[in-house]
């Protein structure tokens, strides 16, 4: 199973190479770093999904709400069974 999660980009390290295009992304305040490579219209601000550490597509605000939406009922439905 794959799992891939959207986050926020709060900020960007651009190279020569644009392969080596790299960008903090924030996960509910877990921050982690991501290429960016697949995703050259990103910027600082924009949601994307990441998968395996690549951002693999953009999503909007509204979209990725909703996500965490989820995660937060799943995270509910969980403590239930604990």
């Amino acid at each position: 199973m794959c799992l891939a999660v959207p986050g926020k980009i709060i900020s960007i390290q651009e190279g020569e190479d644009p392969l080596a295009r790299t960008g903090k992304v924030s996960f509910g305040g877990v921050v982690k770093e991501a290429s960016l490579a697949y995703v050259p219209e990103a910027k600082v601000g924009d949601y994307a999904i990441v998968h395996v550490g690549f951002a693999i597509s953009l999503l909007d605000e509204s979209e990725a709400a909703r996500t965490f939406e989820y995660f937060k009922q799943l995270d509910e439905l969980a403590e239930g069974y604990q």
